[in-house]
Order: C-alpha cells, then structure tokens, then sequence
C-alpha cells in the first residue's frame, strides 16, 4: 500500500529538483524543511546523503572545465568537512529528533533570509576562513543534509565566476555527500526505512532537473532564486512555529509569531528586490588576496 507521506516527498523532491537543476543547488534546501514537516532527520537524511552523492558527481562533471581553476582553492574547505561531520554525525545519533529538527530551522532561517536580503562579503583570508567554515558546514551538512545556502553565499561574496562557482559547488558538496554517506553506514542510519524512499525520489530527479535547467534559460538567475528563498523562508517559518508548540517552548498561537514576523521581514524584501529593475547578476571581483591565498 502507497502511503501519503512517500507520494507528498514524491512532489516536493520534484519540485526541490527543479530548483537545483536550475540553480545548481537547493535540492536539500528545498526538500528538508518541507519533508520534516512529516518524517525525522534519522529516515530522510541518509536517503537523501546518498541521492546527492550522485547529484553533485553529475553536477561536477557538467563543470568539469573549471575544476582546475577551483580545486586548490577549495581543498582547505574540504579538509575542514572531516571533523565537522564526525560532529554531526554524532549529534544526528545522540539527540532527540524534536530537537534536531527545531536546530536545523534555527540554524536555517538566518541563511535563507541573508541570501533573500542579497548579503555579499569577500573573506579577506580565503584560506583560513575556508578552513573554519569547511567545519561549520559539515556540521550543518550532516546533521540536515544542507549547504547550498550558506555555501553559495560564500562563493558568491569570493567572486567566482558562473562556471568555476558551479563547479566549486559541485567539488565541495560531493566531497560533503560522499564523508557523510561514510559516516551515515559507520553509524548504522541505513535502514530499510531510509533505503525504501529513494525509488520515489529518483524519478523526480530525473524529471525535475532537466526542467530546471530548462526555466533558467527563459528567466532571469536572481529573479528565480529569490522567489525561491522566499518559499523556504515561510516554509521554514512555519515548521520552526509548529515546533515550538511541539516542543513546549511556546504554547498556543503565540508560536506563530516567529511566522508573522518571517512574513514581514520577507515581504519588505521582496518589495526592495522587485521595486529596482535587474539586469545580469554580476559576481564581486574577488579580492587580491582571496585569489593569492
């Protein structure tokens, strides 16, 4: 028997699909907040570890060109994934799944309406930062499955151009899948719950990105990303709300505050965005130093 749940991750990975085909990233982004609103971290992320392993191969494939010219400059992000996701691992085994997943809108939230808001600032010590935020983000990967906010931030504010931040993106997030799928079987989270969901997240996949792909070319990049943090912004709004009820922390409609105040920030957003015209989305030159680091 078909249940609801799997068909309603059926839709929303198709709709998450069509995003990242589009973008590059934001199929977890996309796809956490929304599932989590009915099944735990523990059964949805190693689904998804394992879908995106290859995801992100075929997305650095496709930018194969400009592996070169990011490669050295990602290594020490790359480095820094290792203790982050032992980190994250070990939370997503040791902490109530309540609790996880009200951490991971938390930690969300602010990510989303930072790239909502267009926030851009080049890290004068590439190498260091990168460094340090290698960790933080295996933390964050391993624990939600998510990066590509916070990661297509710093990439932007770095100034890489289209194709090397495509492949960039695709390096450091194979890099993450591909430790966390590791750490995931070492844990013992492949279970026959998480497995039993990839045959009805594939195919939308395979739809999805291709239409994705296909909508970029017709519209403009920061037109559709921005539509689409706000999205995630209520998305994520709403189930932070429901879980404060959940939780305890809040009681009755006063929970729902966080939602209306998400709201009004998101619309002043929108507004700004959409009250000035947009032409092709320039990247910030990077500074002499990122580059020489």
């Amino acid at each position: 028997m078909i249940e609801s749940h799997t068909l309603w991750l059926a839709v929303i990975t198709f709709g998450a699909a069509i995003v990242n085909g589009a973008l590059g990233y934001g199929f977890s982004s996309i796809t956490v907040p929304l599932a989590l609103l009915f099944m735990a971290n523990r059964v949805l992320n190693p689904a998804l570890v394992l879908i995106e392993v290859v995801l992100n191969a075929y997305v650095l494939w496709v930018n194969r060109e400009a592996f070169g010219n990011i490669s050295r400059r990602m290594m020490p992000m790359i480095v820094g994934l290792v203790p982050g996701i032992v980190v994250g691992t070990a939370v997503l085994s040791l902490v109530n799944p309540g609790w996880v997943r009200f951490s991971t809108f938390v930690v969300l939230l602010p990510l989303i309406l930072l790239q909502a808001a267009g926030y851009r600032r080049a890290l004068k010590n590439e190498r260091s930062a990168t460094l340090a935020f290698g960790g933080g983000l295996g933390v964050l990967y391993s624990v939600t499955t998510i990066s590509g906010p916070p990661l297509a931030i710093m990439l932007n504010n770095q100034g890489l151009a289209k194709k090397d931040f495509r492949a960039a993106l695709g390096l450091v997030r194979l890099a993450e899948s591909s430790m966390t799928a590791v750490a995931y079987a070492y844990a013992g989270f492949f279970t026959y719950e998480s497995i039993a969901l990839i045959p009805w997240i594939v195919p939308s996949i395979m739809i999805g990105v291709p239409i994705g792909a296909f909508v970029i070319q017709r519209m403009q990049a920061e037109t559709f990303r921005r539509i689409c943090m706000s999205f995630d912004a209520w998305v994520v709004a709403f189930g932070l709300s429901r879980l404060l009820n959940e939780l305890k922390l809040v009681n009755g409609p006063a929970s729902y505050l966080v939602m209306v105040v998400v709201g009004v920030l998101d619309i002043g957003l929108l507004y700004r965005f959409f009250s000035v015209p947009h032409g092709p989305v320039e990247t910030i030159p990077a500074p002499t130093s990122a580059v020489s680091n």
